[in-house]
């Protein structure tokens, strides 16, 4: 999907027939100016998706952007000014302010997970678990606070999970199966055990996820097989543990929760008194 597409999805979403609030107050002929300013601290993204949203629903707004993608902001800061007709700011404010808010507050949760393993060479990587129809938004989100991406759907990557496994009979089974295509599609394999773990290597996966693994149990999978296959750990991962699980060697950390459950950054638009 296009991106004024969705953005213009997302405006009639909020829009309907018509803002009643707004055009009852015929506020069509008066001009006035308004602020986007960060309540808390955190990092800013989706800034350009804001502006589309402003100029989509009106092209004669003007727009000044005083924090970009990636720029970290403390409270009463000013983010963005937008000038001109109060009707097309007002009807356009909440699509916009849900986008920015949403994506930055993705790029904060990163941005402070990243920090907290900088020590090392971890990536962090996010997952599918997504916002439907948002996921391109919400991956560039994790760029921004400095994460990378997981594969984007199921087209790009070869990822056999518990439920493959289990309908296909079995890891080496699986894997099997998968070579009948020829396939040039990078394969991992997520084990739960250092038995599965040894199958899925000797079978030739590329990478490997340890799901839900304790520490002690990485250490020995990462001291055997580091360099062998690449190593990303999985599962409850988060602020409090997350050192623990970088400091174990492993290559990548995925972590559901950069998008599935964070909390947006709280951010208000505020007329000119």
């Amino acid at each position: 999907m296009r991106l004024d597409d969705l953005i213009l999805q997302a405006i009639e979403e909020d829009l309907g027939n018509g803002d009643i609030t707004t055009n009852y107050l015929d506020l069509e002929r008066t001009n006035t100016i308004a602020y986007m300013i960060a309540k808390t601290e955190g990092m800013v993204a989706g800034v350009d998706i804001g502006i589309r949203v402003f100029k989509l629903l009106d092209n004669e707004l003007k727009v000044t952007v005083y924090r970009k993608d990636g720029d970290l902001v403390k409270p009463r800061e000013e983010i963005l000014r937008i000038e001109g007709n109060p009707s097309s700011i007002l009807k356009a404010e909440r699509t916009a302010l849900n986008f920015i808010q949403r994506l930055s507050g993705i790029a904060t949760k990163t941005h402070n997970l990243v920090k907290l393993i900088a020590s090392t060479d971890v990536k962090i990587l996010d997952t599918r678990k997504t916002t439907p129809l948002l996921r391109r938004l919400e991956k560039y989100a994790v760029r921004v606070g400095g994460g990378y991406n997981h594969r984007t759907g199921l087209y790009d990557m070869i990822l056999l999970k518990e439920n493959h496994i289990r309908a296909a009979g079995g890891i080496t089974e699986a894997v099997n199966r998968i070579k009948l295509h020829n396939t040039t599609y990078k394969l991992e394999i997520e084990v739960t055990n250092l038995t599965e773990l040894a199958e899925a290597v000797k079978c030739g996966a590329d990478r490997v996820m340890l799901d839900n693994m304790d520490v002690k149990t990485i250490k020995q999978a990462v001291k055997k097989y580091k360099g062998k296959v690449e190593l990303e750990v999985s599962g409850g991962i988060n602020e409090s543990n997350i050192e623990q699980y970088a400091q174990t060697g492993v290559d990548y950390i995925s972590i559901g929760a950069l998008t599935h459950s964070v909390k947006a950054l709280d951010i208000s638009l505020l007329f000119k008194e």
